[in-house]
């Protein structure tokens, strides 16, 4: 069994990001029941009062993280919206880190001022401006091509982001320069509270081809699947090929922030059957699903009772 996975790249408990030597099928578990506790977390401490701000938590989403980041390198770079979370902890595993943050912390990564959206940190960056970080993606896309470097970038966007024009102003340049850009677009069927048959016209993937970009459509939540795509999408990128897009139909489990949530409850407790942690666990025993549930709790409920103590 393949033991193969790119490691966390600026820090992490191994209970959470994965123990050297460990199966791959159960290091790609541990990442995602890291990330999936990790929000669910987040939204306990909210109704506690221990947040600053709102928070936006992508709760049914994880696969499309762990996926894509363990196919990243050091001098890659990595660009989120304001669902950053699992795409920060999948490719850091500084989960103490991210909590103090969001906590409004001096110890959190931006040192509390960056709240739950706007992460900076070593090859990382999120934006809670929909669709702002795309340009930024591009732009440093472009150093590395100018740097003569195989380092790519890869921006995390939803579905709700192509109603942005800079999306395509930044599509045109990076077809027309050949970029080394991964847009990866989470399509989770809402944006916000609005489905998107009432808000997107025409064919997704289409909006992209229009500039020559070529997509790879892929509806899923498996992991391992989602893994091989993004892994061939992105040594695409890295060949100097030009921009390519990852469209990914998921679905997002818990609301859109801390509002109220309108979407049918069939239609949620549908998705609940084959949510990433359903499908991947699967492939685990029984026993090693259980132990790593609780390794990742135990190391979750220690970086909680830290932050908490932190000033």
């Amino acid at each position: 069994m393949s033991t193969a996975l790119a490691p966390a790249r600026t820090g992490g408990d191994e209970r959470l990001t994965g123990f050297a030597g460990e199966p791959l099928a159960h290091r790609r578990y541990r990442r995602m029941r890291f990330i999936r506790r990790f929000e669910e977390t987040l939204l306990q401490l909210f109704e506690e009062g221990a947040l600053n701000g709102t928070t936006h938590a992508c709760i049914g989403q994880e696969a499309d993280a762990v996926a894509v980041t363990e196919h990243l390198a050091a001098g890659d770079h990595i660009f989120s919206n304001h669902r950053c979370h699992g795409h920060y902890l999948a490719h850091s595993g500084d989960a103490l880190g991210l909590l103090a943050e969001i906590m409004g912390k001096d110890a959190g990564v931006c040192r509390g001022m960056g709240g739950s959206q706007h992460i900076c940190a070593p090859g990382f960056k999120s934006n809670g401006v929909q669709g702002g970080i795309v340009p930024n993606a591009a732009g440093i896309a472009l150093a590395h091509q100018l740097a003569g470097s195989d380092a790519v970038s890869v921006v995390f966007i939803g579905d709700g982001t192509l109603g942005e024009g800079v999306v395509y102003e930044t599509l045109n340049m990076a077809a027309l320069w050949k970029l080394p850009l991964l847009v990866v677009c989470e399509d989770n069927r809402w944006a916000q509270s609005t489905p998107i048959a009432a808000n997107l016209a025409g064919d997704m993937a289409a909006r992209f081809a229009a500039f020559g970009v070529p997509v790879r459509e892929v509806d899923s939540t498996d992991v391992e699947e989602l893994s091989a795509i993004a892994g061939e999408e992105v040594g695409a990128v890295r060949s100097g090929t030009g921009p390519r897009v990852l469209l990914i139909h998921t679905y997002r489990l818990c609301h859109h922030s801390k509002s109220d949530d309108e979407r049918p409850a069939d239609e949620i407790a549908e998705h609940w059957l084959v949510e990433p942690l359903v499908v991947h666990g699967r492939r685990l025993d029984d026993a090693d699903r259980a132990r790593i549930d609780d390794e990742v709790e135990t190391a979750l409920d220690e970086v909680v009772a830290t932050a908490r103590a932190l000033p």
